[in-house]
């Protein structure tokens, strides 16, 4: 594997300027704040190979999906976040020469990402054609603080002689993303104004009208010292400008301070959105870059203080965990239950910054056991807020209850892929986990009854009119659909869609005695509003006792579908290093016709439902399947590394883990360019917490059964665990609990029920496994 970034703790860095690879390091090098994000790209004007990407939370576009013909329930569009106005745009010239690193010499060159504190620096010299030297350092960042608001210092010190230096601090709004249909752009503008030292533009979308302000002030500082300088206005259409310039000295500094401001119609009223953009930008320029870089600084301090996990004796290890975390809070904030959480988040375009299973399955847990209940409520409300659009999908295909979509911004159906919109059912089932798993980890009762049950009874309702029952077996059996494999199309009874789904009935059925127990009155209401019958349910409980899943009883194990087994069997070891990844060089028949796995399928049920089998179950499964999964999914790796650690395959499982830790990092599967894999990043930290940690929860204890990787000294990792904020870490001897926060509890490590004092620290010696 390719080391494209210097290995440290706290920082990513690039180390030389590398154009080949301009769109990784792009990627790599995004900003985000929760509400809006930006690709790593220059400041000032790139000829050479680039993805442009500013995305602002919420404001999306549908574009037409583009297919060969038309098919009943076919969904109309693909929704995505669209590629905004690029408001970190700043034209240099030096010496009337236009500023452009494709054409210029770059003596050196750095780009570092700093997690820490949150921000992107470039420092590099460059030398023009009479071989005369800059040097030039650009800092920003995307306030944690102020979500609309962002920050950019560009800084240039002539070396050797004096020189004109001229900025042109602009907003372009002519953009447009490289993944549009039919080449169209997705912007008009509706109002733009500059005058010396600020300005505004005002676009909107062509559809859903969503509108943006970004707004711009500067301020310009020669050697400390506050200037003027010449400015000019400049204003066309979709693009508004100032061009300012000042002498400069050999060995004198000049900054200019570019403060912005983007408001969008989701949180401000259209009639007043170019002001308040304005407002907000000049408010910024009053405050200064240092003091908005120091509130910024500390929030991204506090952070780390609630998430952050360290590991002694593994730079490579630690670096990637820290750079999973910093990107999902850079992503996810948790504020606005109409946000969710992009496969890519807002670092680049592919999968269109949409919503998919990835959340519930992979996200939630993050951020229940790293931020305060109301986060991880919220994204389990913006699934019950559009389940009224769930219920249409369903109806859309005949069926009944709700179907929630593959891909959604508002709760329509926006996938374009036949095989994954109506076949890849299965993520009914993790909105439904997502509950579980948020009322079990939190103890939060009264989301159950105020909103969980109804999405548990419209989902059950889905998967009672999705089976097929086969009279000459006595079972159901659910036909036609993918599974978390999606190198298996159209199968029937895949065991992980087949299991889920009836667990999600089984679980809907355990909710509605203890409702019917605990709040009676309550119960009755949510019976009457559903139109719930003791005969409908009584036709579920009959559904998930006879569900069929396909078993291979001379290997004991759980056959992935029907037919699974008829497939020529091969290892993934046996595939040429040329053939790699597979996905990028074989066709789609010769893939779906193969055995090769492309995720944990199976063995993401044995994960999620792991209380229902017995660990030689798990071996088995694990010891077969593993070999024959390719991980060419973001979501892959994660899952196999926590069922190895459960299992005792240690060494298996940090070898996955650094795969999973440094995907990205390492461009592991050939397409970091495209854009960052957040969701699969929340699977990381799993692979910590859940896999070496070995946290569970059972019987509302908090169960821990960790370990050290060989070859790291300790780890710690941090939870807040209903009230209860604990610091674990782990070294090769002992696990030490220390309670920084909350009232003596009980927690359960290596199977033994141990008292949590108040404040107090608990240390344990660790419970040896047999390393394979």
């Amino acid at each position: 594997m390719n080391q494209y970034l210097e290995i440290d703790e706290w920082n990513i860095v690039e180390n030389g300027f590398h154009p080949e690879n301009n769109r990784f390091y792009e990627s790599i090098m995004s900003l985000g704040n929760g509400h809006m994000g930006i690709r790593g790209n220059f400041e000032e004007n790139y000829s050479g190979d680039t993805l442009k990407g500013t995305y602002i939370a919420g404001v999306y576009y549908p574009d037409k999906t583009r297919v060969g013909w038309w098919k009943v329930g076919y969904p109309e569009y693909f929704a995505k976040v669209i590629n905004a106005p690029n408001f970190i745009g700043i034209g240099v010239l030096i010496n009337g020469e236009d500023l452009d690193l494709a054409k210029a010499k770059v003596i050196d060159f750095k780009r570092i990402l700093n997690m820490k504190h949150g921000f992107l620096l470039r420092k590099f010299t460059i030398s023009d054609f009479m071989n005369k030297k800059y040097k030039i350092e650009v800092k920003r960042f995307l306030s944690a603080v102020d979500f609309e608001t962002a920050a950019i210092s560009y800084s240039i010190t002539p070396l050797d002689c004096n020189s004109k230096i001229t900025f042109i601090p602009y907003i372009d709004g002519d953009v447009s993303n490289e993944d549009s249909n039919y080449n169209e752009k997705f912007w008009e503008e509706q109002d733009r104004d500059v005058s010396y030292g600020s300005g505004y533009l005002t676009m909107k979308t062509k559809k859903l009208d969503f509108y943006v302000s970004s707004a711009m002030a500067y301020s310009m500082i020669l050697d400390n010292s506050p200037i003027d300088g010449k400015t000019d206005i400049i204003t066309k259409e979709k693009y508004i400008a100032n061009r300012i310039g000042a002498d400069v000295k050999s060995g004198s500094t000049i900054t200019l301070y570019k403060y912005i401001a983007a408001a969008s119609s989701r949180y401000h009223a259209v009639s007043t959105l170019s002001d308040t953009a304005l407002k907000m930008a000049s408010k910024a320029r009053e405050k200064g870059f240092n003091t908005l870089f120091d509130e910024h600084s500390r929030t991204w301090e506090d952070r780390w203080t609630e998430s952050d996990i360290s590991i002694e004796g593994d730079a490579a290890a630690l670096q990637g965990i820290r750079f999973n975390i910093f990107e999902l809070n850079q992503t996810y904030t948790g504020d606005d239950p109409e946000l969710n959480i992009g496969p890519k988040g807002y670092t680049g375009e592919k999968y269109g910054g949409s919503t998919y299973w990835d959340t519930e399955a992979f996200c939630l847990p993050f951020y229940l056991s790293t931020r305060e209940k109301s986060i991880a409520r919220n994204l389990l409300m913006y699934r019950y807020n559009q389940l009224g659009k769930a219920k249409e999908n369903a109806r859309k295909l005949g069926l009944s209850g709700a179907l929630y979509p593959m891909v959604t911004m508002n709760g329509e159906e926006c996938h374009n892929e036949w095989e994954i919109t109506f076949e890849e059912v299965h993520r009914n089932a993790a909105i439904s986990y997502a509950i579980f798993n948020y009322v079990r980890y939190t103890g939060d009762e009264e989301y159950i009854v105020d909103y969980g049950f109804e999405v548990l009874v419209e989902t059950s309702r889905f998967w009672a009119s999705r089976v097929t029952y086969n009279p000459s077996k006595g079972k159901y059996m659910i036909l036609g659909v993918t599974g978390p494999n999606e190198y298996e199309n159209n199968v029937n009874n895949n065991w992980y869609t087949n299991t889920m789904a009836a667990w999600n009935i089984e679980y809907t059925l355990r909710v509605s005695d203890i409702l019917k127990g605990k709040y009676p009155e309550k119960y009755l209401m949510l019976v009457k509003k559903l139109g719930l019958s003791d005969e409908e349910m009584k036709k579920w409980k009959h559904i998930y006792l006879n569900m069929y899943y396909p078993y291979v009883k001379e290997l004991e194990i759980f056959e992935q579908q029907d037919g699974y087994m008829d497939k020529e069997q091969r290892l993934a070891s046996d595939i040429p290093p040329e053939d790699l990844p597979i996905n990028q060089h074989w066709s789609w028949d010769r893939i779906l016709r193969s055995c090769f796995l492309k995720q944990a399928d199976v063995i993401m049920g044995l994960f999620l439902l792991g209380d229902r089998f017995d660990m030689e179950t798990k071996k088995r499964n694990f010891d077969f399947y593993e070999p024959r999964t390719v991980h060419e999914s973001s979501l892959s790796a994660c899952i196999y590394s926590i069922m190895a650690a459960e299992i005792g395959y240690e060494k298996k499982a940090y070898k996955l883990y650094l795969r999973t830790a440094r995907l990205d990092l390492d461009n592991y599967n050939n397409d970091t360019q495209d854009g960052l894999h957040i969701t699969s990043m929340a699977g990381t930290w799993m692979a910590i917490v859940y896999g070496f940690g070995g946290m569970r929860i059972k019987n509302n204890t908090l169960c821990l059964n960790p370990f050290a990787p060989e070859g790291w000294k300790s780890y710690s990792f941090k939870i807040l665990f209903r009230e209860h904020l604990l610091k674990i870490t782990v070294d090769q001897h002992k696990v030490t609990v220390k309670q920084e926060k909350g009232s003596p509890f009980n927690i359960n490590m290596f199977d033994k029920v141990y008292a949590m004092p108040q404040h107090g620290i608990l240390t344990v010696n660790v419970k040896k496994n047999n390393i394979i």
